[in-house]
């Protein structure tokens, strides 16, 4: 696409016209599953499921993440790119010190000190991040704001290695690299209304418009696509809720025996 949008304008000379606006509209360009399609998935998957409105999703999944559950959120459609977008995300609280830790063992099964990337909304990356701009694919690096930061306090300056790394270095610890600076993603209503409806509940919940959002796929896999590919996620991993579409899954209320086992599925990069 790009090399044909350079032959355009380069070669043919045709005008290039750039928009204020976000023109790839959040980049939600892969496939989407409607409601009806997504419960045969999952029903024929052999998942347990309840389906609710759109406002009790939010409700439920605001809560479990203000209660410290990882959530995987499968929903609308699928971002085009390497990045998780808030499409296929896993998500979770970022003021836990320790859940960079638990996400990467327990869910990504990858090493400890991998650092995670912030959703924040728009409208309030400002107050906590030194960035007052649109981020909408998670390219950009700020610091946090000085606000919201953590000096290190001298015996903390003299640990080393991984003692160090852990070290809370802001209000988000889970989403704050050593310097201070994070990868953020911009949220915005007009091109995922859903996930920012989500992250604004969870504001309201914990004074805090900011979410972990990782990539939703273990060590070795692709982001998962299908409501089926989110279903084996589920019961390969760690996390304790699933919402599809309008569905809900949890954890504990699924067939033992479809238990899977991804932790041990790929050696360690």
């Amino acid at each position: 696409m790009r090399a044909a949008l350079g032959v355009c304008h380069m070669m043919l000379d045709r005008p290039r016209t750039v928009r204020a606006s976000d023109s790839m509209k959040g980049s939600y360009l892969d496939p989407e599953f409607a409601q009806a399609d997504i419960e045969e998935r999952l029903s024929l998957a052999g998942a347990k499921f309840t389906t609710v409105p759109e406002a009790e999703i939010i409700e439920i999944t605001a809560h479990a993440l203000a209660e410290g559950k990882a959530v995987g959120w499968h929903q609308g459609r699928m971002e085009f790119g390497p990045r998780a977008l808030g499409a296929r995300s896993i998500l979770a609280d970022p003021h836990s010190a320790s859940v960079q830790k638990q996400l990467n063992l327990k869910v990504k099964y990858c090493e400890s000190f991998r650092p995670f990337a912030p959703s924040v909304l728009r409208e309030q990356v400002a107050k906590w991040f030194q960035l007052d701009d649109d981020s909408p694919y998670m390219l950009l690096v700020a610091d946090v704001a000085k606000s919201k930061q953590r000096p290190m306090s001298d015996a903390e300056q003299k640990l080393f290695g991984i003692d160090k790394l852990n070290v809370p270095r802001s209000e988000i610890p889970a989403v704050t690299h050593v310097d201070y600076s994070a990868r953020v993603q911009t949220v915005h209503r007009e091109t995922n209304p859903k996930y920012h409806r989500l992250i604004s509940r969870f504001r309201e919940l914990t004074g805090c418009p900011v979410l972990i959002n990782t990539s939703f796929n273990v060590r070795g896999e692709p982001i998962v696509c299908t409501p089926e590919d989110a279903f084996h996620y589920l019961m390969g991993t760690e996390i304790e809720l699933l919402v599809v579409g309008n569905c809900l899954l949890r954890k504990e209320d699924q067939d033992t025996t479809l238990i899977m086992d991804y932790k041990n599925a790929y050696e360690l990069d």
